[in-house]
């Protein structure tokens, strides 16, 4: 008996457009540790649900076709139903037509017809959105319906809350849809076939990572070598393979007499001593940093739908920090917040941070155009404040050029992130101990802690906002050690 062909989906249909190894294993390696879902991505989703639900309140008046979402056959005659009986607006209308199901996030009745509208939680349609619109009105239209138009409903970086009458702007893909429409059906077939068989040969390349980063790219990609020159800091990938061509594939094999930047020489000599390399200028550009002095450091949460007055969709609010503050003795005192609530943070957080950072000569922080972002902002939201704020911006020095112009250690692999120098430099002083390590990983939880308290039990909530605290603290007192260790040297 012939093997029935693997159905696809909207999403696989996309994925197969990027690369066909990576849609046979997503397909046949469901369960792949690769594809495990991590709390920053499963915040990605909760979002995009949330950016969903918001949407259908601008297109009011629809049937939701609100089944699990694993029931196709029910999914597919309850939106028939809904068709037959005349709805004009149809929300999670599901369709399948050769080996192919859709769900269109809204399916809006006009006068010749149909109106597919696929709506996303980005700030403008993306090359991406074309096919993937491009699917649905080929599946729709093969169903029997008459799709006259097809629409991308994404955010208005214009909204500002508490007006979210202009959430979203609705733009019409219509002719970019018709032209990729005659080879869809080509390519639905080419994927199926494909996913009946064997593991498919594909070359690597660009598509490796764009448009989306796949989960199983250390697959189909050789570990470097230690040290490899790609590892060259922000080394061009055209420099990268002039310098494998002419045999030096590792930066230990690099001539004294290639000439090389002062960044890339300083890398060099440190991966050839095999320790951390200081050059001159360091002593001197840490006299700026004087006692008493506050280290600085910002978590902050960027909702797609903006939740306080002013904000935008994805504005950085911040809702936590941690100071440290080193006297001119050398004794520390650690101060620290974090919002509680969905209510806005802005005026407590920034009447704690100027207690905190009051009579320091410096507040420092790593890549401190983040926080000076932060304040900034806080400062245009509240105008009584604005000075104050302002004088704590004029007083913000940035470590990370510091150490990026002077010093180097074999171990920073080419990057400046803080938890990369940090371990390097401070023996001991690592993130790796707490259970909340990633910054993109503690703004989904606070997200969950602010925006979704009900999600969890009291018990969690607490065990949730100590690991946040204690993952914010552990960067300033990181700032605070690594200082120390740049002075020592």
């Amino acid at each position: 008996m012939r093997t029935p062909l693997p159905h696809l989906s909207k999403t696989r249909f996309i994925t197969g457009l990027q690369c066909h190894k990576l849609l046979w294993w997503s397909v046949r390696e469901q369960a792949a540790e690769e594809l495990k879902v991590d709390p920053a991505l499963q915040a990605v989703f909760d979002q995009g649900s949330r950016v969903g639900a918001a949407a259908r309140e601008h297109v009011p008046g629809g049937v939701l076709i609100d089944l699990p979402h694993g029931e196709y056959t029910a999914r597919i005659a309850a939106t028939r139903e809904a068709i037959d009986a005349g709805a004009r607006v149809i929300y999670e209308a599901a369709f399948s037509v050769d080996g192919v199901y859709v769900a269109v996030d809204i399916l809006e009745k006009v006068r010749r017809g149909w109106r597919v509208i696929e709506v996303k939680s980005t700030l403008s349609v993306k090359e991406q959105h074309i096919p993937d619109l491009a699917v649905q009105v080929h599946v729709v239209r093969c169903a029997g319906l008459n799709v006259v138009s097809a629409e991308l409903m994404h955010l208005n970086r214009e909204c500002r809350y508490p007006d979210l009458s202009n959430l979203f702007v609705r733009e019409d893909c219509s002719g970019a849809v018709e032209a990729l429409l005659p080879g869809i059906a080509r390519q639905v077939r080419k994927q199926r076939r494909m996913l009946a068989g064997d593991l498919p040969i594909v070359d690597t390349g660009a598509h490796c990572a764009k448009p989306y980063a796949c989960p199983f790219f250390d697959r189909c990609h050789d570990a470097l070598a230690e040290y490899h020159v790609s590892t060259l800091y922000r080394v061009s990938g055209k420099r990268v393979q002039e310098l494998v061509e002419a045999g030096f594939e590792t930066i230990d094999a690099l001539p004294d007499s290639l000439e090389l930047n002062a960044m890339h020489d300083r890398q060099r000599r440190a991966v050839l001593s095999g320790c951390t390399v200081v050059d001159a200028g360091l002593a001197a550009v840490l006299e700026e940093f004087a006692a008493p002095i506050a280290f600085l450091d910002f978590e902050t949460v960027a909702p797609a739908i903006p939740a306080w007055k002013g904000c935008t969709p994805y504005s950085a609010v911040p809702v936590q920090f941690s100071c440290h503050v080193v006297d001119t003795n050398g004794c520390a005192r650690h101060y620290e917040w974090i919002a509680d609530g969905p209510g806005d943070p802005r005026r407590a957080l920034a009447d704690a941070l100027l207690e905190a950072t009051r009579g320091v000569e410096r507040v420092v922080a790593w890549n401190a155009s983040f926080e000076a972002r932060c304040i900034l902002g806080m400062a245009a939201a509240m105008p009584r404040k604005a000075r104050a704020l302002r004088a704590v911006v004029d007083r913000l020095v940035d470590l990370l050029p510091v150490v990026r112009d002077h010093v180097y250690h074999p171990a920073f692999g080419g990057g400046f992130g803080l938890k990369v120098v940090l371990p390097a430099l401070v023996e001991g002083l690592t993130h790796a101990d707490l259970v909340i390590s990633e910054g993109d990983v503690a703004s989904a939880a606070l997200a969950r802690l602010l925006f979704t308290p009900e999600s969890m039990t009291e018990v969690e909530r607490v065990a949730l906002r100590n690991a946040l605290l204690r993952y914010c603290e552990r960067d300033t007192w990181g700032l605070v050690k690594l200082h120390e260790k740049l002075r020592s040297f």
